[in-house]
C-alpha cells in the first residue's frame, strides 16, 4: 500500500509540474503570439488575387507603408488565395489565426455587417469620385462601429473598380442580349436580382474557383472590374467585355478587432496611418492602369462593347427596394447615401 501510495504521490507531482509548465507555455504563447523571434509584431495578411491584383497592390503598400514608419512591425503578404478564399480569410481574421485580410467589401463580408451591400445597388455611383466620397465619409461613419461589433477592425476602402460583364457567347449593347445567359456572381440576394432584373441566370462561384468555372463552360460569364479581367487572365476564357458599369466594387482592409485593440495607441495609430496612405496610393495604382488593361484586353482578343447604359439603369431602377435586397440593405440607406453625394 505504501508502495502504492508513493507511486500515486510521484505521479500527481509530475501532473502537477505539467500543468504549471502548460499554464506558463500558454501564457508566453499568448503574449508572443504575433510576435517573431526579433521581438517584432507579426502581421499575416491574405489576399485572394495574384501578385498584380487590386487586394495584393493594396497589400504590399501597406507592408511598405508600415514598416517604413514602425520598426515594432512585420507583415507577410499572402496571395493567390493561399489561406484559403475570401470566406475563409475573413473568418480567420475574424477569429484571430491570421490578423489581416483585405477583401471585396460587397463579397464575404455582408455575412457580417449586410449594409454594405448597398455597394451592390447598381447604378449608385456615376464616377470614382463620389464613390469616394460616399466610402470615406457616409459609409465608413454609418458602418465601421457595425464592423467592431462583429469582430474587426475595418480600416480603409481599397479599389477595384467599376465592374462590368464579360461573356464567352456573344456581344452585349442593350439590356436584351443579356437574356438566356448566366453569370457568376457573388453568393447575395442583390446579385440574383441583379440578374433576375436583366432577364439572365446567376450562379454563385467563388473567386478562387472562377477561372476553372469559365474555362469549363459551367457558366457563359461573369462581372468584375478591367484589372481584374486582366490580372486573372480572364481573357483566356472570355470573348466579349460590355462596359456597362453597373457597380463600383471596392476591397476592404479589415484586422482583428482583438488584435488592433491590444496594440498601443501609438502602434495602432502607424496601422491606420499605413492603410489610409495604401488605400489612396492603391486607388491611384488602379486608376491610373485601367487603358492599359483595356489595350490588353483587346491585343488578346476580346471585344470591347460600350453598352446603351440607360437600358440597364432603366431595367435596374427598383432593385433596392425589392424585399430581400430591403432586408438586408435599407432603402433609407441607399438613399441616404444618393443624398450625401449629390
Amino acid at each position: 500500500m505504501k508502495k502504492f501510495k508513493k507511486i500515486f504521490t510521484s505521479i500527481l507531482v509530475v501532473l502537477l509540474i505539467s500543468i504549471t509548465l502548460t499554464a506558463c507555455s500558454s501564457k508566453k504563447e499568448t503574449n508572443a503570439a504575433n510576435s517573431s523571434t526579433s521581438g517584432k509584431i507579426q502581421i499575416k495578411l491574405g489576399c485572394v488575387g495574384n501578385e498584380q491584383h487590386q487586394s495584393t497592390i493594396a497589400a504590399d503598400l501597406f507592408k511598405k507603408y508600415l514598416e517604413e514608419s514602425s520598426d515594432d512591425f512585420e507583415v507577410s503578404v499572402y496571395p493567390n488565395a493561399q489561406l484559403g478564399g475570401e470566406r475563409e480569410m475573413a473568418e480567420g481574421t475574424k477569429l484571430g489565426t491570421i490578423q489581416m485580410t483585405i477583401v471585396t467589401s460587397d463579397g464575404t463580408l455582408p455575412a457580417w455587417v449586410p449594409e454594405i451591400q448597398v455597394l451592390s445597388i447598381p447604378y449608385l455611383f456615376e464616377n470614382q469620385e463620389k464613390a469616394y466620397k460616399a466610402l470615406d465619409g457616409i459609409i465608413s461613419e454609418k458602418l465601421n462601429p457595425k464592423f467592431e461589433e462583429a469582430g474587426f477592425k475595418h480600416l480603409a476602402f481599397g479599389e477595384l473598380g467599376f465592374r462590368h460583364f464579360t461573356n464567352s457567347k456573344k456581344e452585349i449593347k442593350t439590356v436584351e442580349d443579356m437574356k438566356g445567359l448566366s453569370f457568376r456572381v457573388q453568393e447575395a440576394p442583390v446579385w440574383f436580382a441583379l440578374l433576375d432584373s436583366l432577364n439572365a441566370s446567376a450562379v454563385p462561384v467563388s473567386f478562387n474557383e472562377l477561372y476553372t468555372a469559365l474555362q469549363q463552360g459551367m457558366v457563359d460569364g461573369q462581372e468584375n472590374p478591367i484589372a481584374t479581367v486582366a490580372t486573372q487572365k480572364f481573357y483566356e476564357v472570355q470573348k466579349y467585355l460590355s462596359l456597362d458599369g453597373h457597380t463600383y466594387a471596392a476591397v476592404s482592409m479589415v484586422m482583428n478587432k482583438d488584435f488592433f485593440d491590444k496594440l498601443s495607441p501609438e502602434q495602432q495609430e502607424a496601422v491606420q496611418n499605413a492603410a489610409n496612405k495604401a488605400a489612396e496610393e492603391q486607388r491611384k495604382v488602379v486608376s491610373e492602369h485601367e487603358e492599359e488593361y483595356l489595350e490588353e484586353l483587346k491585343n488578346n482578343g476580346m471585344v470591347i462593347t460600350e453598352v446603351d447604359k440607360n437600358s440597364f439603369v432603366e431595367a435596374t431602377k427598383d432593385i433596392y427596394t425589392k424585399p430581400d435586397v430591403a432586408q438586408l440593405v435599407s432603402p433609407e440607406f441607399v438613399d441616404e447615401v444618393r443624398d450625401y453625394i449629390k
